[in-house]
């Protein structure tokens, strides 16, 4: 693997990363409720799923499971949309939309390497 594409892995785990860290600010701050607490605890485990898988994705052993774990990095950032979207914001709506707008990219992102992957 080239320098290049090192560098390009290495910025999708810190993406991620970041994406994880900036949904736990978020949950800390959303209004506390029933269905807010639930969500927000699937929302917390969703989104740290996706760097995780990534993270096991560049160190797989085959391409069937690259695929897998890449697979399992957009169906964990599709859900991390969904439950950003469930979630009773209050007053920080920017926030959560800039958060569902990040997931989708990271969706499409996923997407992406499937498609040239396969």
């Amino acid at each position: 693997m080239d320098k290049k594409q090192n560098s390009k892995r290495y910025d999708l785990e810190e993406r991620t990363l970041s994406f994880s860290k900036q949904v736990r600010a978020f949950v800390k701050v959303l209004p506390q409720g029933i269905s807010n607490t639930e969500d927000a605890k699937q929302l917390v485990r969703a989104s740290g799923s996706v760097g995780a898988n990534y993270i096991e994705a560049n160190e797989s052993l085959s391409k069937k499971d690259f695929l897998m774990r890449i697979k399992i990095c957009r169906k964990e950032a599709k859900e991390s949309r969904y439950r950003l979207n469930l979630v009773e914001e209050g007053s920080f709506a920017s926030q959560r939309d800039a958060l569902i707008q990040e997931a989708t990219e990271l969706m499409n992102i996923f997407g992406a390497i499937l498609r040239r992957s396969e």
